[in-house]
């Protein structure tokens, strides 16, 4: 018998950490092994988190709307009723916080004073407690043993200050003297149901943030940021290009009654492309440059809450123009609920970013990490253009910027792509089909 621990999950390859939607279950439930206990928000999107044993949710270590990194505790599972209590009873007597600041001098420094005016020693302070322990082992988060193996911290020793009484990363930095790099949690009270973490305040009557207040930001707006860090290592290059786009949108007007879309079109044709440009499909790795298994397109989508995911349709230029479309349709569904798996959204090997929908004439995307290139598409739009003879014609043109890593990827290379694609998307749009 033992008391288990249900801890963050990876849930992606770039998760540090995850925020916890809600719990669908509360302590005293009984729990099997393979039950979904709780919905955790990663970077990407929402998953249930199943429990690895059968037993009893004894405890709660963090409420619905807390974060916690991958690997930190979120609950113990308890086999027994013996091990139940063992839990309970170890919450009732776990520290609480100190307070944030001392005692005022007066308070500090007055004497004890007995009945007969004289003055009386001041009484021994207590032992403190012993760590808490489930059958000999000291209850602490991963996080709490690696740095107190770091910083020579033995853990024996020390007084838990997390809930139900868990050493945590707090307890193990003050007794190193280090700088406490998180603040304290609110303790969770055994037999209260876990609140809501509390949220930006928004303005009275409004339901809006006031003006100059900080928001928080979600999960994945900041696995975002994280990804818009690590870019910045990556020493990129950009090639711009103009497609003339007229037969594109007249054998667009054809086929969208069928289902299809203009980027089920778009990655299509790129995926085409790269067939005959394995060098764009490629990426940077500390050993060399890892060419793609495969073509697999990743298609940025905006989060209505914030953030940005990239959906992968897999093996694009071997998929027929129709499949493509009802895929693609699929994955924003299941994106904007966010319903997609960890599969749905990793291992793309080149990536599109079109804001032509929203009528931008020309941006420049900045590299996702793990990847060699994307490619920013903008609006098509009309235009004066000199054709064949110096005659002049109006053209529909669209404007296409790729970001490159020059590391993997040369400018020639940039070019030679783009020259290709548009001669895919100008003359014969039509093979997008067969």
């Amino acid at each position: 018998m033992a008391i288990h621990e249900i801890f963050m999950p990876a849930l992606s390859s770039t998760m540090s950490e995850g925020k916890i939607v809600s719990w669908l279950k509360q302590p005293g439930d009984e729990v099997k092994k393979g039950e979904a206990v709780l919905v955790v928000e990663s970077d990407k999107a929402d998953m249930d988190v199943e429990c690895f044993h059968s037993g009893t949710l004894a405890a709660v270590l963090l409420p619905a709307g807390g974060t916690a990194p991958v690997g930190e505790t979120l609950a113990l599972v308890a086999e027994t009723a013996a091990e139940v209590e063992e839990v309970k009873a170890r919450s009732n007597t776990a520290p609480t916080q100190a307070p944030a600041e001392g005692p005022g001098p007066a308070e500090a420094e007055a004497p004890v004073t007995p009945a007969d005016g004289g003055l009386a020693e001041a009484p021994a302070p207590a032992p403190a407690p012993a760590p808490p322990t489930s059958g000999g082992r000291i209850i602490a988060s991963p996080r709490a043993r690696a740095l107190a193996k770091r910083l020579g911290v033995a853990l024996e020793r020390l007084e838990g200050s997390g809930p139900h009484g868990r050493i945590v990363a707090n307890d193990v930095e003050q007794a190193a003297g280090q700088p406490l790099s998180t603040a304290p949690l609110a303790p969770v009270v055994q037999g209260e149901r876990p609140q809501e973490a509390p949220t930006a305040t928004p303005a009275p009557g409004t339901g809006r943030v006031a003006p100059g207040q900080a928001v928080a930001f979600t999960t994945a707006q900041q696995a975002v940021n994280r990804n818009m860090i690590a870019s910045l290592s990556a020493p990129c290059f950009q090639v711009g290009y103009t497609i003339t786009t007229d037969r594109l949108e007249a054998f667009y007007r054809q086929v969208k009654p069928k289902g299809v879309t203009m980027t089920a079109l778009l990655v299509k044709a790129v995926a085409l492309t790269l067939a005959g440009h394995p060098q764009l499909n490629s990426a940077y790795a500390p050993d060399g440059i890892r060419l793609g298994a495969g073509i697999h397109v990743a298609v940025a989508v905006a989060m209505e809450d914030g953030g940005l995911i990239t959906p992968v349709l897999r093996d694009a230029e071997r998929t027929d123009l129709y499949s493509l479309s009802r895929n693609w349709a699929e994955l924003v569904k299941r994106a904007r609920g966010k319903q997609l798996q960890p599969e749905d959204y990793s291992g793309g090997t080149f990536t599109l970013s079109n804001l032509g929908m929203f009528g931008v004439d020309r941006f420049s995307a900045i590299l996702p990490p793990g990847t060699g290139a994307i490619l920013a598409v903008g609006a098509s739009r009309p235009v004066v253009a000199v054709t064949g003879g110096n005659a002049m014609a109006i053209q529909r043109q669209m404007q296409v910027n790729l970001t490159a890593d020059h590391r993997v990827i040369y400018g020639a290379h940039g070019a030679a792509f783009l020259k290709d694609l548009a001669q895919l998307l100008d003359r014969g749009p039509e093979s997008l089909a067969l």
